[in-house]
């Protein structure tokens, strides 16, 4: 029984939602489950597509939207999904326009190595 009650609670712990675009996400030993409770997940592609929210944006509506955030919220989160193929240059520009907008609450998922 407590086989069954520790197998249970380590697969749900296990069940990350994530409520970005699906890529292929860079490996972190340091790695760790984040509180995901009213967050907004931007994704970077390998390509450099932008997605919101796993809607599509360019560079301006990035820019537009979290600025609507951060009227909106007193105190968002946001998290960066990037592709461990994408470009440095294109996850750094992303996270410059988070803290342009004036967001301090910023993590960059990653998966246990």
């Amino acid at each position: 029984m407590f086989f069954l009650l520790a197998t249970f609670m380590m697969v749900s712990l296990s069940m990350v939602r994530n409520e970005g675009v699906p890529v292929r996400l860079p490996t972190a030993t340091t790695s760790s489950p984040q509180d995901r409770t009213e967050i907004v997940s931007i994704t970077v592609t390998s390509t450099g597509d932008l997605f919101y929210d796993q809607e599509p944006v360019n560079r301006d509506m990035l820019a537009s939207r979290l600025r609507s955030l951060k009227a909106s919220k007193s105190d968002p989160k946001i998290f960066i999904n990037g592709d461990a193929k994408s470009s440095f240059e294109n996850i750094v520009s992303v996270l410059d326009e988070v803290r342009k907008a004036g967001i301090s609450k910023i993590a960059i998922e990653t998966k246990k190595k």
